[in-house]
Order: C-alpha cells, then sequence, then structure tokens
C-alpha cells in the first residue's frame, strides 16, 4: 500500500511538471510563429520598397553606428557610465562655486 501511494504521488507530481511545460512549450511556439509572421511580413520586398518610398529624405537622419546596441547590457553600461560622468561633473562645478 505504501509503495503504491508513493508510486502514485510521484506520478502526480510528474504529470503536473509536464503539463506546466506543455503551457510554456505552447506559450513560446505562438510566440516563434507570430514572430515568424511579423519578419516576412516587414521583411518581403514589397513592404520594404513601399516602406523606402514612403520616406521623407528631407527628415531621413542616419544613425550613428555608435547610437546601435547589439544588446541591453552593452545600452545599460553605456547608461551607467554617462550617469556617473555626469554625476562627476556636477560635483566638479559644485565645488568650484564654493
Amino acid at each position: 500500500m505504501i509503495f503504491t501511494s508513493i508510486i502514485k504521488n510521484q506520478t502526480r507530481e510528474t504529470e503536473k511538471k509536464i503539463f506546466n511545460l506543455n503551457k510554456i512549450i505552447n506559450t513560446k511556439e505562438k510566440d516563434l510563429n507570430e514572430s515568424q509572421l511579423e519578419f516576412s511580413y516587414l521583411s518581403s520586398p514589397s513592404m520594404i520598397h513601399n516602406q523606402i518610398n514612403q520616406l521623407d529624405y528631407e527628415k531621413y537622419i542616419t544613425m550613428d553606428y555608435s547610437k546601435i546596441f547589439l544588446s541591453m547590457s552593452s545600452f545599460l553600461e553605456l547608461q551607467k557610465r554617462l550617469v556617473i560622468k555626469k554625476n562627476n561633473y556636477e560635483t566638479s562645478k559644485e565645488k568650484e562655486f564654493k
């Protein structure tokens, strides 16, 4: 009896884990399908051509390479450095006025 109860509990726990993993997998598959659809729509030659034709070339400004970040962490690191520099600059200005 005890052995049967232990196996039954382990089976129930395993089924719960499988159910949760299946939910996660379904969500990821849905996200993947939506991303693929969006990518194919946005990268189709006709859409790119239409977007280029709609550009107002007088207002169009190219982006510097320094403003393109490969990851969020590199962006946050740059932001942190800028804040530190700004704080140091403000501190030095305050000392000059005193």
